[in-house]
């Protein structure tokens, strides 16, 4: 049992593992984006603040679309396998071109997203006046948004192209990739925001053109970097026009569910951040900051969240029931030991890991306390929040994006939410309360959807059973 668990976490951390790294780079790179803002001063960050917002709210609906892409990759690779197609690069032509219809319908898609999500940032940067929004501010977003819209299409471009890799379970590429992405944009920033090297004084619009040109460059490498790959290569075409509409509407079935639940999660941490901050300033910064450190640690649920989806649709187009149900307990337990690691650090150590986001200097120590309380709820919440996430990615490796939907709607906005507003106002915990609420919701929905997975699964090993009696 003990070899049986290694071996398979081995397997799950050889994907993992990248999948992981790049997130916190991707991390990194926004990060980069919102430090040089805070350099051009107040109005600068609330502006290219308000910004990025509206940019990462879109663009990661736009991802949602693309995800299934590694699912459907993944299975359709692990069918040639078992049909005698080989793990070698040398795939029959069927299952070399059913890869290579996913892959120009992943790109019509994410180009169809792209120009459609580029045209709505610009028109909710004409709108934002209407929704009380300082006219300062409204100016400035409105060029930061005109400088990022153009970057919306190669981004999700490159997001096409890297579900198609870890589809066929070869992302080693995309890390180098990301973490040179990262230096690039601090570079540009720098040079266009300041007007060096002969180049004009953009100031924020300056930071908005090298994200665009960033994303730009990033898929053109990754693209290169698969063409020089001698399995991906042959699998990878860029003609759109030639995409096949079944497969695209398939895609955008199942990618829709994704989106809108990606879209529910960013939605119902902004509604908690609204209520953390009607108890004052020293309350929003603690959340903030605690906020931070939960996405931060939560890359590594995505890792473990995608890789997981990845075997699950690879065992089961294989034919290997229990082996894909072996694959959650592995995605667990591997996630726990992360989580224990990290709970441990922030229950010994708080003031440590909470100094990058709050200083000890005057009039800080109020939100530090605050933020200290907040890290023993996280310790227990960030357990369930791994496994929400990896709950989602299970269920999609089923091509079950609706449950995750359903299901996740029901944690966050029918038990999080209102949990979160009875203990904080009615019960009167405050910003305590609001987090509680948060664990609650999150740990309903996590036991939800592994739930959930574990019946799917029951009820496809049963009909396998029957077929092969039969």
């Amino acid at each position: 049992m003990l070899n049986t668990l290694l071996r398979d976490s081995r397997a799950l951390a050889a994907l993992a593992v990248p999948l992981v790294l790049t997130q916190l780079a991707q991390v990194a790179l926004t990060t980069t984006d919102t430090v040089m803002m805070g350099f051009l001063g107040t109005e600068e960050l609330a502006a290219g603040g308000l910004a990025l917002v509206i940019f990462n709210q879109l663009r990661t609906m736009g991802v949602g679309l693309v995800t299934s892409v590694g699912n459907q990759v993944a299975a359709a690779a692990a069918r040639a396998e078992r049909t005698g197609g080989g793990d070698d690069g040398h795939r029959s032509g069927g299952a070399q071109e059913e890869v290579r219809a996913i892959v120009r319908a992943s790109l019509a898609v994410a180009t169809l997203a792209g120009i459609a999500g580029a045209v709505l940032m610009i028109l909710i940067g004409q709108a934002l006046t209407w929704l009380g929004q300082d006219a300062a501010v409204v100016d400035r977003t409105r060029s930061m948004l005109l400088a990022l819209a153009p970057g919306l299409l190669p981004c999700l471009w490159f997001q096409a192209v890297r579900q198609f890799t870890v589809g066929m379970r070869r992302p080693q590429a995309l890390l180098r990739i990301t973490l040179a992405s990262v230096a690039v944009n601090a570079g540009l920033n720098w040079v266009l925001v300041h007007g060096t090297w002969g180049l004009p004084r953009l100031g924020l619009t300056g930071i908005g053109v090298a994200t665009s040109t960033v994303h730009l460059l990033s898929f053109l490498a990754l693209y290169l970097s698969a063409k020089r790959d001698g399995e991906l290569a042959p699998l990878l075409t860029l003609n759109v026009a030639k995409a096949d509409p079944a497969t695209v509407r398939r895609l955008v079935a199942l990618g829709v569910p994704i989106a809108a639940t990606y879209g529910s999660e960013a939605g119902f941490f902004s509604v908690t951040a609204l209520m953390a901050g009607s108890f004052g300033p020293d309350a929003l910064a603690a959340h903030t900051a605690v906020n931070q450190l939960v996405y931060i640690v939560f890359q590594v649920a995505v890792g473990l969240s995608h890789a997981a989806s990845i075997h699950v649709s690879r065992e089961l187009a294989l034919g290997r029931v229990e082996d894909a149900r072996r694959i959650k307990n592995t995605a667990l337990a591997c996630a726990a030991a992360v989580m224990a690691v990290v709970g441990v650090l922030y229950l010994a150590l708080p003031h440590l890991v909470l100094a990058p986001f709050l200083d000890s200097g005057p009039g800080s120590g109020e939100a530090l306390t605050i933020a200290t309380h907040l890290l023993v709820v996280t310790a227990f919440l960030q357990f369930f929040d791994c496994a929400q996430n990896i709950g989602v990615g299970l269920l999609r490796g089923l091509d079950d994006t609706r449950s995750g939907f359903r299901i996740t709607v029901v944690g966050y906005w029918a038990v999080g939410l209102p949990a979160s507003w009875l203990l904080a106002y009615a019960v009167g915990l405050d910003l305590l309360g609001i987090w509680l609420g948060l664990l609650t919701g999150l740990a309903t929905t996590a036991v939800l959807l592994l739930r959930r997975y574990s019946a799917s699964l029951s009820r496809r090993g049963a009909t396998a059973a029957l077929t092969a009696s039969a």
